[in-house]
């Protein structure tokens, strides 16, 4: 008798077995897949150099001014960023300012032009400030409505910065406070930001 409770035993794990692996296996299967995407914000600066210098020209005839040419101008910086931004109605904005200790001199404004984004890359890429913006140390937009996006990076790729040195409000003005020995090293930040 203990030998049929023990074959009987045997014949229902056996069956139990055979059962659940029935239950798992059969024509289709599953499984779970989780896809993450990252929150990007990044910007760059690119050029040669981005440490550039901007003069005043120097008269080469008596009784004339100073004036501001090619000198006073420079275009050699590229802004490049990349962004993934949560959901559909967040966007984000580019703003700059003079950061640290330096000033713009007496007479003097800065002002800087962002471009039209080139045509690569892909994405939202945002709409730069219509005209230049003179240069503070509050903070402005210089590009507004950036969503997921990417710009390309380097030279050429992204927007044109273009600086501008000039009098403050105008020559008969400001010329009175120009001080030849006053060189100002100013430190000019950008900074990608949700809005």
């Amino acid at each position: 008798m203990n030998f049929k409770k023990l074959f009987f035993a045997a014949v229902i794990v056996l069956s139990a077995n055979a059962s659940f692996a029935q239950a798992t296996d059969g024509k289709a299967a599953s499984h779970l897949v989780t896809i993450s995407i990252p929150e990007i914000a990044l910007l760059d600066l690119e050029a040669a150099s981005t440490a550039i210098t901007l003069a005043g020209t120097a008269p080469t005839e008596a009784g004339d001014p100073m004036t501001f040419g090619a000198a006073a101008t420079n275009s050699t910086i590229w802004m490049n960023y990349s962004s993934i931004v949560k959901g559909t109605a967040l966007l984000r904005n580019v703003s700059v300012a003079i950061t640290g200790t330096g000033t713009v001199p007496a007479g003097l404004k800065l002002s800087v032009l962002a471009s039209d984004a080139t045509a690569d890359g892909a994405g939202t890429k945002g709409t730069a400030a219509a005209t230049e913006l003179i240069l503070t140390t509050t903070a402005q937009s210089i590009v507004t409505g950036i969503g997921s996006t990417y710009t390309g990076t380097g030279v050429d790729k992204g927007r044109k910065l273009t600086y501008k040195l000039d009098y403050a409000t105008g020559e008969s003005t400001d010329y009175a406070a120009l001080r030849f020995d006053i060189i100002a090293p100013l430190t000019i930040t950008y900074t990608l930001t949700d809005i």
